[in-house]
């Protein structure tokens, strides 16, 4: 029996990573075996491309270099860890797939929906998210979050009106699909999480 393939899904400080660890802990306790994951990164390989897509030193990357790096760092990812961590019957749970690069590339760099989509197609194959879990933010508030938790890297210090087109992206991108799951992202930590935790029961994942 494959496994269940969960995303999460957000512009930068919505609170992904705070919500993965607790719906892993969780998971952990109902005795699932969960992997979690992130992008771009996730392996040895791509956490050296990761490495070099957020350094900020790279201002003279190109836009359409951008894209394939995350693309490439995603298809080794499927071949090394989601693909065969599905087809044993793991959870899995990713900090971003595909629609951020959609998002990133396609709309806020403006290279397209269409182009980002066909060059990511032979990595992801036959593997799509069961359940996307969308934490929606405001620019402003994203990076007011991420500003006082660490340095920015080379995406988070692009500009507001880039920022502001990825999270336009998102609504657009995210709006009216059945695997989404809309999460308001000012809500409280604790809230949050139990809405997640609702979602995955209702839609008899767990």
């Amino acid at each position: 029996m494959r496994g269940i393939f969960i995303v999460m899904e957000g512009p930068d400080g919505s609170g992904k990573s705070t919500q993965i660890e607790l719906l892993k802990e969780y998971l952990k306790e109902q005795g699932h075996e969960i992997i979690v994951t992130r992008e771009p990164g996730g392996t040895v390989i791509g956490e050296e491309i990761r490495d070099i897509i957020l350094n900020p030193s790279h201002k003279a990357m190109s836009d359409v270099t951008e894209m394939l790096l995350y693309a490439a760092s995603r298809a080794q990812l499927m071949s090394e860890v989601i693909g065969p961590a599905l087809e044993e019957g793991k959870i899995v749970i990713s900090d971003r797939f595909v629609d951020s690069s959609i998002v990133y590339q396609g709309i806020a760099r403006g290279l397209g929906i269409e182009t980002v989509s066909n060059i990511n197609e032979p990595g992801i194959g036959i593997y799509k998210p069961d359940c996307i879990f969308f934490i929606d933010i405001s620019e402003e508030e994203g990076l007011r979050r991420k500003k006082e938790q660490k340095k920015l890297d080379r995406m988070e210090q692009e500009s507001i009106d880039f920022h502001h087109m990825v999270s336009e992206g998102y609504r657009r991108v995210l709006s009216d699909r059945d695997e989404v799951v809309y999460i308001d992202g000012v809500d409280t930590v604790e809230h949050i999480q139990n809405q997640i935790r609702n979602a995955l029961h209702v839609r008899k994942f767990l």
